[in-house]
């Protein structure tokens, strides 16, 4: 979408039609589980609400911000949840916890770093601050999930969560000038169509499923670490496509700004797996 979108609403909008057919195409095609009560199915809609919520304000960043300097900050949402163990469950932070926190802290903060030419200074850009607050909402989306998956099939809860997460997209975003935008996209951007389709409708979707699997199998904090570590992929993968294809999604491949970006996103994955695994 990098080159056919003309509003930053324009994704959350095809992404938002796109997760709510899917939650409704779930829910249609299965039976309403027994463990299916008021408060399970509160608990995925709301993680699929906040997923919606981290996730518009992760876009709007990105619309206007490299990925790889915007996707890994919103990747230290494990920190947060460490914090809320503290604070709400009465859990300890050992050593390497706290070596995890300042590594994670540290890679995002280096992403954040920005260079002023004119007074020859290093500045932290203004994005970070809400980037974070996105990671912070990310990490409670998770913690709702293990609830919602705790109690209900793996499926029907991500089709409860889907249906949350499209419907915070669509009121968010379900503007005339954001549907005349799509509405032109559908006449002269279809190759835009197709690689946002096949994200939501195969990628997006596979990726949820496994994810929530994943938390229905395992505690929260592993779980949350190795899904940290797709900023690795998402760097070698746009890396590549860019030295590829130049100007490709707008990221900046010099030597420098390559090592750099590798750098952070190692401490914020060393970081995130050792607030896991300490």
């Amino acid at each position: 979408m990098y080159r056919y979108a003309r509003s930053p609403l324009t994704l959350p909008l095809l992404v938002g039609i796109a997760q709510t057919a899917v939650g409704v195409a779930i829910i249609l095609a299965l039976s309403t589980p027994d463990e299916a009560t008021g408060s399970s199915v509160g608990w995925a809609i709301g993680s699929g609400a906040l997923w919606g919520l981290g996730g518009l304000i992760m876009l709007r960043v990105m619309y206007s911000q490299e990925a790889t300097r915007t996707v890994p900050i919103v990747q230290t949402f494990p920190i947060f949840a460490a914090i809320m163990g503290v604070v709400f469950l009465d859990e300890q932070l050992s050593a390497i916890h706290w070596f995890g926190i300042v590594a994670t802290v540290g890679g995002a903060v280096l992403l954040a770093m920005r260079y002023d030419q004119e007074y020859r200074r290093f500045f932290l850009h203004k994005s970070f601050f809400i980037l974070m607050v996105a990671s912070m909402i990310a990490a409670t989306a998770h913690v709702t999930s293990k609830v919602a998956v705790t109690e209900m099939p793996v499926l029907y809860t991500h089709g409860l969560r889907s249906l949350g997460l499209g419907g915070i997209f669509l009121i968010a975003a379900l503007r005339p000038s954001t549907v005349r935008d799509v509405t032109a996209l559908l006449r002269d951007g279809r190759a835009a169509f197709a690689f946002v389709g096949t994200n939501e409708f195969l990628l997006a979707t596979t990726s949820l499923v496994l994810g929530l699997w994943a938390l229905s199998l395992g505690s929260v904090g592993p779980v949350t670490a190795l899904t940290a570590t797709r900023s690795a992929f998402l760097l070698l993968y746009s890396t590549v496509l860019a030295l590829k294809f130049k100007g490709f999604l707008g990221e900046t491949v010099t030597g420098g700004a390559v090592l750099l970006k590798s750098v952070s996103i190692a401490l914020v994955i060393l970081g995130v797996v050792a607030i896991a695994l300490g």
